[in-house]
């Protein structure tokens, strides 16, 4: 199948051609022709599917096929709602992309930052506008933002907006909008809390999921590093050391022990940066910029920081602490070997993480390899 296979109109494809994508991928293959059709849907979907593709694609070429006004100011007439800074502005990366012969105007707005400029975005006119939940109803309640002529409503990530505490947030602005709309609900897992929220928004949606997080990628090449606590940090340096490992993305549990790490590598020599929760919002994007474009070639980052990085060409991540959730550690692999690329994910277990890895191999249905790690032994990666 190709994009031309889904009755997309010649400007979006021109875009398309130009960005160099001829074949959907899954998501895109089973959501766009039933957004063209204007109907809800639930997208059980993970970063790295297509996924912004799969909605922003149907919204501009309905929003293009219903025409633009010629006179007065235009209005909101899509909402993209998304948890984070970075990824509301990937999102609108995405627009600008897909929609560049279109006549359609296209925004974003996200705390952090002084206000006046979004504002200014705002008046002048948009179709399309993408937000981060804080920033959102701040405008709204400044009577800055109106809503009144949406008729497409998209919350992506909700599972991460439940994780950061945004869900509140998310059900007042729900309750501002417009209840004759289309709403597309897109979320990596469902937890109770999250099914509950789908259910109460979407009018008979259509279902669309893909790579269930229990099928880890087949072309991620795993394996796990048995390791003292206290030799962590030794075999991390020794790994980064390695030419072979050209961009390595490194999780960690807490925002503290990504600070500590990033300190570690940087005075090893080796370029790097961290990125989570408590920086300042031009403090990552700096670092995501930086890591994106090869000039540095480590980011530390923790689970809740790291969601909506999409980096085409990383070779390795790096596990220093495993993640007590098993879904966790699937997401944060599933961020190198993309678009038919290999890659290779090395844990670090520590004896109190045996749980934590029993569990994962228990998801996953498969025991990954594992190496017990000694000072100065030949590694394997």
């Amino acid at each position: 199948m190709t994009f031309k296979d889904l009755n997309l109109i010649d400007p979006i494809l021109r875009a398309l051609e130009t960005e160099g994508y001829t074949t959907p991928t899954p998501i895109q293959q089973q959501a766009i022709p039933i957004l063209l059709q204007r109907k809800d849907l639930l997208g059980c979907a993970q970063t790295g599917t297509g996924k912004t593709a799969a909605f922003a694609i149907p919204i501009l070429q309905l929003l293009h096929n219903d025409g633009v006004p010629t006179i007065g100011t235009r209005q909101i007439r899509a909402l993209i709602l998304t948890p984070t800074r970075e990824l509301a502005i990937q999102i609108n990366e995405s627009f600008s992309a897909y929609g560049r012969h279109t006549n359609l105007r296209h925004g974003v707005i996200f705390g952090g930052v002084n206000q006046t400029k979004q504002v200014e975005n705002i008046r002048r006119g948009l179709d399309i506008l993408i937000a981060t939940p804080g920033r959102l109803l701040d405008l709204m309640n400044q009577k800055l933002v109106s809503l009144q002529y949406l008729n497409t409503f998209v919350l992506d990530e909700a599972d991460r907006m439940l994780d950061m505490g945004f869900v509140h947030d998310v059900k007042r602005i729900i309750s501002k909008l417009p209840e004759r709309r289309q709403t597309l609900f897109f979320s990596a897992t469902m937890p109770p809390e999250i099914q509950k929220l789908a259910n109460t928004i979407l009018y008979n949606p259509a279902k669309v999921e893909v790579t269930p997080v229990s099928s880890t990628t087949e072309t991620v090449e795993q394996l796990v590093y048995f390791v003292e606590k206290r030799d962590k940090r030794e075999l991390l340096i020794q790994l980064l050391k390695q030419a072979k490992i050209k961009s390595v993305l490194v999780f960690t549990r807490t925002k503290h022990g990504a600070d500590k790490i990033n300190r570690d590598i940087v005075k090893a020599g080796i370029r790097s940066n961290a990125i989570h929760g408590n920086k300042s919002q031009n403090a990552r994007q700096s670092a995501l910029s930086g890591f994106k474009e090869g000039k540095i070639r480590v980011l530390v980052a923790t689970d809740i920081a790291a969601r909506g990085i999409d980096v085409d060409s990383l070779s390795h991540v790096i596990n220093y602490d495993l993640p007590n959730i098993p879904e966790t550690y699937v997401h944060r692999i599933g961020r190198t070997g993309r678009a038919g690329a290999s890659g290779i994910a090395l844990s670090f277990c520590d004896s109190e993480e045996k749980a934590y890895l029993r569990d994962i191999n228990r998801l996953i249905a498969k025991n990954i390899p594992t190496i017990t790690y000694a000072p100065n032994m030949q590694l394997k990666y």
